[in-house]
């Protein structure tokens, strides 16, 4: 591979997979197990075997493809998700996959059969977006998913999982045999999707860390009333004593600073209606931080400073932790190497943390895991305006190809 063709070839393949799923009005829609699922899965075969990759699914369509080494008793794994979210872009998981082979393909033709195997896989699932279960592919791939989690779960126009998993061919695995013993480390790359990167001007990000999240719905009850027959000191309005407590979550996650992050996405007052004091006001609340210590002690005083609001106001509040993800490290000694790796190669990088979650806190409890990224335009994500500069694709590229000769070639 010329390195110098190394930005075309990249951008090409990946407007190449996105014509599967490719939406009339822009953007990509390749959902879990539909026709344009099938279609990209299979396409990406097709390219894995034309290099000379040993190509297979396993039983719920994760798709392989192996360069076999002198040991194949260990194995060395890249690769991200083929889904996409509904009129998503052409780089969230399609990126990993792409890099991967392209990476594989310039290791097979300049250094020949690798010391142990180097593989990529093209994940079945990440995003949850045409059922209700994340994480499918690579849940299976380190033994987590379990059948009766999505046998009686449907998409939204009422198709069970599980049949439309068997309409394209694939089943359930055999949750008796336990995860694969080969697996020695696993390197995904991916999009930033957010804007650190650009900014900064730096083609590649070396990540150290995903972060933790916990979410919370947030109900407050107080009393409906008429918006001019009762005075503002007479009144249990929900929505004010809301606001307070927005203001006051933001205000207080700004003085503590990065890398922690808090976001209020959703807020709705009851009855919602211009002249009604609002008797119920709810929103939601999502906080991530890099270490679980600090998510704990921010959403502790976030917690209390909100029930003193409630008291204040006369109004009765719940809130609901539903989600409580703690933060997932990558293994050091592979951050480590790639890091070497980066500095040998002259490529220039940045140490960062990932405030999105990705296949690689999945992997990173049971197999040595590391993630690789390159910048997104104005951070844009799961949108059609998804876009990474060739040059930088190609950044990625020669990034994970160092990262895979460490792993795959040398003892």
């Amino acid at each position: 591979m010329n390195f110098d063709k190394l930005p075309e070839e990249a951008a090409s393949r990946l407007d190449w997979l996105g014509s599967y799923g490719e939406d009339p009005e822009g953007g990509v829609s390749r959902l879990l197990y539909s026709k344009a699922w099938v279609e990209g899965q299979n396409a990406l075969k097709g390219w894995m075997e034309e290099i000379g990759l040993e190509a297979k699914f396993d039983e719920i369509g994760n798709l392989f493809g192996t360069l076999k080494g002198k040991n194949t008793n260990e194995t060395v794994l890249t690769g991200s998700h083929v889904d996409t979210v509904k009129n998503g872009g052409k780089y969230d998981g399609a990126y990993g996959i792409i890099a991967g082979i392209l990476a594989i393909k310039y290791l097979k033709e300049t250094y020949g059969e690798p010391l142990r195997n180097i593989e990529v896989v093209s994940m079945a699932e990440e995003e949850g977006s045409r059922f209700p279960y994340a994480f499918w592919g690579s849940k299976n791939i380190v033994g987590l998913a379990k059948r009766e989690e999505v046998e009686n779960i449907k998409d939204f126009e009422g198709i069970p999982f599980v049949e439309a998993m068997k309409n394209v061919g694939f089943g359930f695995r055999d949750e008796s045999k336990g995860m694969r013993e080969d697996l020695k480390a696993f390197v995904e790359v991916h999009v930033e999707q957010g804007s650190v990167l650009e900014t900064e001007k730096i083609p590649v990000g070396v990540v150290n860390n995903i972060v933790g999240q916990r979410r919370y719905t947030v109900e407050i009850t107080g009393e409906a009333n008429h918006a001019g027959t009762t005075p503002m000191g007479y009144r249990k309005d929900a929505m004010y004593a809301a606001s307070q407590m927005v203001y006051e979550i933001i205000s207080m996650c700004k003085e503590e600073g990065d890398p922690l992050v808090t976001t209020v996405g959703k807020i709705e007052a009851q009855p919602s209606i211009v002249n009604v004091v609002p008797g119920k006001a709810i929103f939601t609340i999502d906080v991530r931080h890099t270490e679980k210590e600090a998510i704990v002690s921010f959403t502790e005083k976030m917690t209390a400073r909100m029930e003193a609001i409630s008291k204040e106001h006369g109004v009765e509040t719940n809130i609901d932790l539903w989600m409580d993800a703690d933060p997932v490290p990558m293994d050091q000694k592979v951050v480590e190497l790639i890091e070497k790796q980066c500095k040998e190669n002259g490529l220039t990088f940045k140490l960062m943390h990932s405030g999105a979650g990705h296949d690689s806190q999945i992997f990173a409890p049971a197999v040595p895991t590391a993630m690789l990224f390159v910048p997104s335009l104005k951070g844009i994500s799961h949108n059609p305006a998804e876009f990474t500069e060739p040059a930088d694709l190609a950044e990625g590229v020669k990034a994970l190809i160092g990262a895979l000769y460490e792993l795959g070639y040398k003892e």
